[in-house]
């Protein structure tokens, strides 16, 4: 089951047991990516100068904006003020704790669609990504998902496969965000349910048989021919979704 999309609250409320997922579009007027390039930490904007296409530095910037000012709200910060640390695969973090207790967060975006996770002390990670019929036909399932995940997708008629394909992969890559691993962990190593009709669940680790109880996933649907899913430790939790305001992106 997705989650419906909800307009901002005027007071933004994170309590221990909830979980957030904003949505945003990328593509802003360029007075918008000039102000959100203004709240970058230098290392931000070096990376953005990076991306040799400009519409790719336009939706880095963008990314990394939005995502200041979402934390800024949640912890009456201002953006700019916002400093990250980054684990051994690169995931960030929050430099400091508040009050005890870690606001986790997780980001991710593809082709001008970026989602944002936020808890308060739980392990998380999401995924988006546009659904492309083609991909879904190459061999990547065979190079990435487990034997048991491609006989499942093999098995379907050709025109589910692609939705298929894309449920799997952001799923999996949502859990091996909230891991903090990255591609370190062998997408192989673990399975996830995805066929349709079927709710997403992490099914079994390689690693640990104890593993797929601690975790849950929950499919997101951003917009039509994306896929979205997120992964959180434990299961006492609630998801709520939200669209993120243009006004927070206004100089």
């Amino acid at each position: 089951m997705s989650c419906s999309w909800f307009s901002a609250p005027q007071r933004l409320t994170l309590r221990h047991d909830d979980v957030h997922i904003w949505r945003a579009a990328l593509d802003r007027p360029e007075a918008s990516v000039r102000h959100l390039g203004t709240l970058l930490a230098d290392d931000e904007r070096q990376r953005a100068e990076r991306f040799i296409f400009p519409r790719d530095r336009a939706h880095f910037t963008v990314a990394r904006g939005l995502l200041r000012v979402l934390l800024g709200q949640y912890l009456a910060c201002p953006p700019q003020h916002i400093c990250f640390t980054y684990g051994p695969h690169g995931k960030p973090a929050l430099a400091l704790e508040t009050d005890g207790a870690t606001l986790h967060f997780n980001v991710s975006h593809s082709h001008g669609l970026a989602l944002y996770a936020c808890s308060w002390g739980r392990l998380l990670g999401v995924d988006v990504e546009r659904i492309r019929p083609r991909v879904a036909q190459e061999n990547i399932a065979e190079h990435f998902f487990s034997p048991r995940e491609v006989r499942t997708l093999r098995a379907l008629p050709v025109p589910m496969q692609a939705s298929a394909f894309f449920a799997c992969w952001t799923r999996k890559e949502a859990f091996i965000k909230a891991k903090g691993l990255g591609l370190a962990l062998p997408l192989r190593q673990f399975d996830v349910a995805f066929a349709p009709g079927e709710p997403a669940a992490l099914l079994h680790t390689a690693w640990d048989a104890a593993e797929a109880a601690h975790w849950a996933l929950r499919d997101l649907d951003p917009a039509p021919d994306y896929r979205g899913a997120v992964a959180v430790a434990g299961h006492d939790w609630r998801l709520t979704c939200w669209d993120m305001p243009a006004s927070w992106d206004a100089p």
